[in-house]
């Protein structure tokens, strides 16, 4: 009699550890998926971020674009327009003038040896 007690009791042992060991991966698995989940939070809540920046931004420069202070400064430097009463003024090369030319020197690069190629292939780690 003391035999099948016995027997009953490794076998409820065995089943609470095989019950247990489910329980622990399973929450092993809960907290890989919470960490995953919170990574990616935190990556859309960063982008988000940024998107609000940009909307800001991008709103400013809307704004900016529709005032007068815009048109003025177009006027004035792209679109070569003066108010009532001013008198546009184009500066022009005098006859005769030719501009410097600037020749930047090119760097040729020196050719490196077969063997020095190898050398550097099998020496520096990368």
């Amino acid at each position: 009699m003391k035999r099948t007690w016995l027997g009953w009791k490794y076998a409820l042992l065995v089943i609470g550890l095989v019950v247990l060991t489910l329980l622990v991966m399973d929450f092993n698995n809960r907290m890989a998926e919470l960490r995953r989940l919170s990574d990616r939070r935190d990556d859309v809540a960063f982008e988000a971020t940024n998107l609000m920046n940009t909307q800001v931004f991008l709103e400013t420069q809307i704004a900016y674009a529709t005032s007068e202070a815009a048109v003025d400064k177009w006027a004035y430097e792209e679109g070569h327009m003066v108010r009532e009463g001013e008198n546009l003024v184009i500066p022009l090369e005098y006859p005769g003038f030719t501009p410097e030319v600037t020749v930047l020197p090119t760097a040729t690069p020196e050719p490196e040896s077969n063997f020095q190629i190898w050398l550097s292939l099998f020496l520096e780690s990368r």
